[in-house]
């Protein structure tokens, strides 16, 4: 009774494994769940305070469909004045969510058999999103190696329609140099490419600097910048993120929130106005904190012998389990002998099947467990 289409992706492998881990808990194990990319903190107190004020001023209708225009002035602000990309208000949608514009632009742009230029490994709803669309993927290793023009020019076609990069990325924690992303930017503007760029993690770095594609000459009239508040303000279950598009892909991002969602939440839209408008002290606390994590895990890691690259942002360890058996051997390990939840690699493309991704969105106090357990077990 199913369309045909939901045979062109499966579950989404992060979930599913949260799902794991919560069965477990239920049945009282000692579970650790490394497999979910949400922050632990609670969210600051400022914006919960706004959402309460929201409520009490019965701010609880529809909002336009683009959303209110105080949010929307304030995120066209802060693209141009942090990201140095041209926007107004006209160019900002506000989402339930930034997996919902990413699904927005997918159904906005691509055609059927259009083909789309993935980073590999990738978060696993890109994939999910292009093929529900109609489209197609063509993948470009970036694991432990940079992306040059010439890997890109051999999967063109010319049904390519779309790059998609997310730098800070999930799963790998590399940010993208400056010199790759221009060799990214030559290449859409010579094959008059869209490029998708999430960012939703600019402001989790750890000595590094965010730089948006869409600054570069001739690239913010092609790129879609998807961006929210989930993470950077631990705001995961508020449900409220944005897209930064050129009025053309606006206009069709639009008719689909009209005609799916209608808006992002109310009260979303008013504590989130809150937490760009305020202190980013929080933030910064926030990211000295992962930043704590990430030294510990990746120094404990290389002890045991589990090459970790130095995540650069997110919060993420990629973790090279060569000589541990595969991505699915090494996870269903841990499950079984260690009562630890991770993701297998394979869920974020072809390059995955030596890794497994570890969130360390999760306490010290877990984290040093969790290394405890790792390492007993190998």
């Amino acid at each position: 009774m199913q369309a045909k289409r939901l045979n062109r992706i499966e579950e989404s492998a992060t979930i599913k494994m949260s799902h794991i881990a919560q069965q477990l808990q239920d049945e009282g194990k000692d579970v650790l769940n490394f497999s979910l990319g949400e922050p632990d903190f609670k969210t600051p107190e400022h914006i919960c305070e706004a959402a309460r004020q929201a409520l009490d001023l019965e701010y609880t209708h529809y909002t336009s469909s683009a959303g209110i225009v105080e949010l929307r002035e304030e995120i066209a602000k802060k693209i141009r004045e942090e990201n140095q990309v041209d926007a107004s208000m006209e160019n900002v949608i506000v989402t339930p969510g930034a997996k919902q514009a990413i699904y927005e632009l997918m159904m906005a742009v691509l055609d059927e058999g259009d083909e789309v230029i993935m980073l590999d490994p990738a978060w696993v709803t890109f994939e999910a999103a292009v093929k529900l669309a109609g489209g197609t993927i063509k993948w470009v290793k970036r694991v432990e190696e940079d992306v040059k023009y010439e890997s890109l020019e051999s999967v063109l076609s010319a049904n390519t329609k779309m790059i998609i990069i997310n730098s800070p990325n999930n799963p790998g924690g590399y940010v993208l140099s400056e010199k790759e992303q221009r060799e990214i930017a030559e290449f859409a503007i010579e094959h008059d490419l869209i490029v998708l760029s999430d960012e939703i993690y600019e402001k989790i770095l750890y000595g590094r600097k965010h730089v948006s594609i869409a600054s570069f000459d001739g690239m913010h009239e092609r790129t879609v910048i998807i961006n929210g508040f989930s993470k950077t303000y631990a705001m995961t279950g508020w449900r409220i993120g944005y897209a930064v598009a050129p009025l053309e892909i606006m206009k069709g991002m639009l008719k689909i929130q009209q005609h799916s969602v209608t808006c992002a939440p109310s009260i979303s839209q008013f504590a989130a106005l809150t937490a760009l408008k305020s202190s980013q002290d929080c933030v910064r606390e926030m990211v000295c904190e992962f930043q704590k994590r990430r030294d510990v895990i990746v120094r404990r890691l290389n002890e045991m012998g589990l090459r970790c690259v130095d995540p650069e942002g997110a919060f993420y360890a990629f973790i090279n389990t060569s000589g541990h058996g595969d991505d699915v051997e090494f996870t269903e390990r841990l499950l079984k002998e260690a009562y630890i939840v991770v993701t297998p690699g394979s869920a974020f493309g072809l390059a995955g099947k030596d890794y497994v991704r570890l969130s360390f969105a999760a306490s010290m106090e877990h984290i040093l467990d969790g290394m405890d357990r790792i390492e007993r077990l190998l």
